[in-house]
C-alpha cells in the first residue's frame, strides 16, 4: 500500500458524511428499492442483466436476519410482478443472514430465500466474504446445492484455496460461480497479496471452471483479465450463454461498453441500502485505490465546472497616445 494509499485509509474516520456520500453515489443505487428498481429498468432496457445487493452484514440479533431475508423476499416478487425476474437476481452475504451467530440459521433463512426464488423463477446468489468465513460458507452452498439449482456461489481468486475449493464444489455438482479478485484484507498466510500472482491465479481458477463445464460470472474490471477470459471463451468455443461478465455499478463504464460491443452478456451489480455510509466506508479502507479513482474524479470534474463557470477575461480600452505636447 503506497503513501497516498495509506493516508486516504487513516483520514476516513474524519471524512464528513456528505462527502462519502458523494463519493458514494455513483457507486450505490440509493437507499431504497424503488432507488435501485429506477436503475435497474434503465439497464434491462439497454440490454444488460443486473444483481441487486441489500447493503448490511454482521448482523447482530436472528430478529435482524429475518428482517433482511424479508426486504430480499420482497424484491424477488417485485422483480417477478415487473418482468424482471430472469434479467435480474439478488446477491445476498451469509453474515447478513446470520452466518456467525448460528450456521442453521443461516441455512435456514437461505434455504427460505431459494423457495421463494425458483416460485419466481429467479436466482440467489451467495456471496463471500473474510476468511472466517470461507468453510461455512461453502458448506452452506453445498447443503443448499444438494436440493435447488437456482443458488450459486462467489470464489476469490485472492484466496490461496480457491483453486482447491473450486474443484471440491464442481465435483459435488455445485458449479455455478461468480469469480472475483477479492477485497478482504487476509494475511500473505490466507491470500496472495502481489497483483500479478492474482491474475495469474484468476485466470487458473476460471480455465479450471471452463474445462469442468461450470456457468461463471467473469467479475473484473482489470482489462488483461478480461482479455484473458475472452481467450479462453474462445479457446473453450463457449456459446455467449455459457458464462457472464460482471462489473461494478459505476466503475469503467467505457469497458462495460466494449464487452458488451464484443458480444458478451453482462451483469451490473447494483447495491443499494441503509447503511451505504458502512459499507462505503469500510469498501474504501479496504481498497483505497477506489477512493483515489474517486478522487481524482472529484478534483477532475471540480476543474472542468470552475473552467466552465469563469468569467470571460476582462478587457480594458488603452487611451490613445499623442505626440503633441
Amino acid at each position: 500500500m503506497g503513501l497516498l494509499d495509506r493516508l486516504i485509509v487513516w483520514t476516513l474516520p474524519f471524512v464528513p458524511k456528505p462527502l462519502v456520500r458523494y463519493f458514494s453515489k455513483k457507486y450505490v443505487a440509493g437507499e431504497t428499492l424503488e432507488d435501485a428498481l429506477t436503475l435497474v429498468r434503465q439497464f434491462h432496457r439497454d440490454g444488460y442483466l443486473c444483481t441487486l445487493d441489500v447493503l448490511g452484514e454482521f448482523i447482530h440479533t436472528p430478529a435482524e436476519a429475518e428482517a433482511a431475508a424479508q426486504l430480499y423476499k420482497d424484491i424477488l416478487t417485485t422483480l417477478s410482478e415487473e418482468g424482471l425476474n430472469t434479467s435480474v437476481n439478488v446477491s445476498v452475504k451469509p453474515t447478513q443472514m446470520g452466518l456467525l451467530l448460528d450456521k442453521e440459521l443461516c441455512y435456514s433463512i437461505l434455504r427460505d430465500l431459494a423457495v421463494t426464488a425458483q416460485a419466481h423463477g429467479n436466482f440467489v446468489r451467495v456471496e463471500m466474504e473474510d476468511s472466517q468465513c470461507t468453510s461455512d460458507t461453502i458448506e452452506v452452498y453445498l447443503r443448499l446445492r444438494e436440493e435447488f439449482s437456482n443458488v450459486g456461489l462467489v470464489l476469490q481468486a485472492y484466496m490461496r484455496r480457491t483453486l482447491k475449493d473450486a474443484q471440491r464444489i464442481m465435483a459435488a455438482g455445485g458449479g455455478h460461480f461468480r469469480l472475483c479478485k477479492g477485497i478482504y484484507i487476509e494475511p500473505r498466510t490466507v491470500a496472495y497479496k502481489e497483483r500479478g500472482l492474482i491474475n495469474r491465479n484468476y485466470v487458473r481458477v476460471l480455465e479450471e471452471m471452463f474445462r469442468q463445464g461450470a456457468y461463471v460470472g467473469i467479475a473484473t474490471h482489470d482489462e488483461t483479465l478480461v482479455w484473458e477470459a475472452e481467450r479462453l471463451i474462445e479457446q473453450y468455443q463457449l456459446a455467449p450463454e455459457a458464462y457472464e461478465f460482471q462489473m461494478l455499478l459505476g466503475v469503467d463504464e467505457e469497458l462495460r461498453g466494449l464487452i458488451r460491443e464484443n458480444g458478451h452478456r453482462l451483469r451490473v451489480y447494483v447495491p443499494f441500502g441503509e447503511h451505504w455510509y458502512a459499507y462505503c466506508v469500510r469498501r474504501l479502507r479496504e481498497n483505497p485505490t477506489i477512493a483515489r479513482y474517486a478522487l481524482n474524479s472529484l478534483l477532475k470534474n471540480f476543474f472542468k465546472r470552475e473552467k466552465r463557470q469563469a468569467p470571460p477575461p476582462q478587457t480594458f480600452a488603452v487611451p490613445a497616445l499623442s505626440l503633441k505636447p
